[in-house]
């Protein structure tokens, strides 16, 4: 089998992820356990990784390790929970399933986001959502920004695979900016479709975010800057 990768829904708008192939099986952000346990029954869990320390992001992972007896993986201030912590910079490998971890502040404290090259993959946590990017909570502007230049590397066909379904909000935000290319509103569009049927408009790929997403596209620290402040108020 090879790697793939699905949503789960959990919470009011939140994905969990579910990476897999024949060999290992990793769970990303768990922000509960009862729809990731209804998902994977007793299919085995090698290992649980997160993104960050906000609770949506994590309140499932104990239970979750407690059943599947897989350990956790996240960054430096979850202590408490982690049994290995991240900063960044670090390879894992879960047998097939090989796994970069990147430093990606700007929305939270010690945030970290994952990427697997063999789909390719890129689970953004709460940096960067489809057509957006994270509130800065707890960094700044210029941090955001340069976390988002990290990922500039990766290749147009990578899945983006974020944290929260916010994209329907985040295409009307675009929409308010003027931005009328044909490439936002084909996906513009197509969001509407999917959102209308109940589906997620997750993945999608970089090379289609970076057509249309403002924060992908902004080239200074004062560009993002300002349209981050825009879309607080939005």
């Amino acid at each position: 089998m090879s790697i793939q990768i699905k949503p789960i829904p959990v919470l009011n708008d939140n994905y969990a992820w579910h990476l897999y192939s024949s060999e290992a099986a990793i769970i990303f952000d768990p922000g509960e356990a009862a729809p990731i346990e209804a998902f994977l029954q007793d299919k085995p869990l090698t290992a649980i990784c997160i993104t960050h320390h906000h609770a949506d992001h994590l309140a499932g992972a104990a239970r979750l390790r407690e059943r599947y007896k897989a350990p956790i993986y996240g960054p430096t201030n979850i202590s408490h929970l982690a049994d290995h912590l991240l900063k960044g910079g670090e390879t894992l490998n879960f047998n097939d399933i090989k796994l970069q971890v990147y430093s990606s502040p700007g929305h939270a404290k010690g945030h970290i986001t994952f990427y697997n090259e063999a789909i390719p993959a890129l689970m953004s946590g709460d940096v960067l959502f489809s057509g957006g990017c994270g509130r800065l909570f707890e960094g700044t502007a210029a941090e955001l920004f340069h976390s988002l230049r990290v990922f500039d590397h990766l290749p147009d066909q990578t899945l983006l695979c974020a944290g929260h379904e916010y994209t329907q909000s985040n295409m009307n935000f675009i929409d308010s900016l003027g931005i009328k290319s044909e490439a936002f509103l084909q996906r513009k569009s197509k969001v509407e479709e999917l959102r209308a049927k109940n589906k997620p408009t997750l993945p999608v790929t970089l090379g289609e975010e970076r057509a249309y997403n403002p924060f992908l596209r902004a080239k200074t620290i004062e560009e993002f800057a300002h349209i981050r402040k825009l879309k607080d108020v939005f």
